[in-house]
């Protein structure tokens, strides 16, 4: 990465402060006091991490996502293979979920997640990966040009990478290859991780052991709670658990930790997983990980007592609450889930400045 601007230093010292600062209640929560939220920490990637945020920024102004960093696909991969660059989509996906509701935050995120159509090489690139790329290559340093993003958009919480390195994910798959359905092969690369036709059976990141970013490290141990979930599985929840220096903050840290399930299985990468599937494929890949709370959608949990067996072996709770949207598409709902998180704080939470 080139040297810091001048013109950038400038400009991150003009840009109004406080607009990260000020939380946004949830619909029906109680009214906190200024300086009382309870610190979260979100980890994931993609549009399950997106939903997380867009839920919690309604509940605390103390919020930060921890975002993957193995996308290969799309305008990040196309990025990530010209410049040697991390990966921007899911750190721009993140962003733009923790822009506020008012007039500024709601054009900013569509800014940012503009992509331009064009017969050239500018195609389906997103503008907001593009500035991400620019700020890193004018600071030189990825956490200040976030930082510096997130003041621009007026983020309700901060995002940061888990690895300062771009990451390759592997999956062991059963069956990848529809003609050899009994064979298990090595499958490289995020977007192809997650659109397998076979059965995942576990993951791996390349480099092995990667760095964390010491923010990220920083903010799970400094954590009230830490969130995980929802998202791809594989290829947005799991590589959390994968660098080493952040599944030990996670089994170190004093902060609550919530699990929060996804409303459908994946088509490819987890098709057919029921919700009690999903923790055991965690289990396996983290076996020292506990947890506090496990929430899922209750329309999509046939069968509670199963989910509940599977989630004491975390020494967990299962919380079940309507969080997915009503036109019955498998999203979440962004007000529901920021009651049913609320309620958890509440109701799971040590006694804390924030009660």
């Amino acid at each position: 990465m080139t040297g810091r601007s001048p013109r950038l230093s400038r400009l991150r010292r003009t840009l109004p402060e406080g607009r990260a600062s000020r939380p946004v209640e949830a619909r029906g929560a109680r009214p906190r006091r200024r300086g009382a939220q309870p610190k979260v920490v979100a980890l994931g990637g993609g549009m399950g991490l997106s939903a997380s945020l867009a839920a919690l920024r309604r509940i605390t102004g103390d919020l930060t996502a921890v975002v993957t960093v193995a996308d290969d696909g799309g305008s990040s991969g196309r990025l990530r293979d010209e410049l040697g660059v991390l990966p921007p989509g899911d750190l721009r996906k993140a962003l733009a979920a923790l822009c506020g509701d008012d007039d500024w935050g709601q054009t900013w995120a569509r800014v940012i997640q503009h992509r331009f159509e064009s017969k050239g090489d500018l195609h389906e690139h997103a503008v907001g990966n593009l500035l991400i790329v620019a700020l890193w290559e004018q600071l030189g340093d990825h956490v200040q040009a976030l930082d510096l993003v997130g003041k621009l958009l007026g983020a309700h919480g901060r995002v940061l990478p888990m690895s300062a390195v771009p990451l390759e994910l592997q999956a062991l798959v059963r069956g990848h290859d529809p003609e050899r359905p009994e064979d298990v092969d090595t499958v490289r690369g995020q977007a192809t991780v997650a659109l397998t036709p076979g059965e995942v059976q576990s993951v791996h990141l390349v480099p092995h052991d990667p760095p964390a970013v010491p923010e990220a490290v920083a903010a799970v141990l400094d954590a009230d709670w830490v969130v995980l979930g929802p998202g791809s599985w594989f290829s947005s929840v799991i590589p959390h658990l994968l660098v080493p220096e952040l599944l030990d903050a996670l089994t170190q840290t004093k902060a609550r930790r919530v699990l929060s399930l996804n409303l459908a299985p994946q088509p490819g990468e987890t098709e057919g997983f029921s919700p009690q599937r999903h923790l055991e494929v965690l289990g396996r890949h983290a076996p020292k990980l506990a947890l506090d709370v496990v929430l899922a959608d209750e329309a999509a949990v046939p069968d509670r007592d199963v989910l509940t067996e599977a989630a004491k072996r975390f020494g967990a709770a299962v919380e079940l609450a309507p969080v997915a949207r009503r036109d019955g598409s498998p999203r979440h709902d962004p007000e529901l889930l920021a009651a049913a998180y609320d309620r958890i704080f509440r109701m799971h939470g040590r006694i804390g400045p924030w009660r």
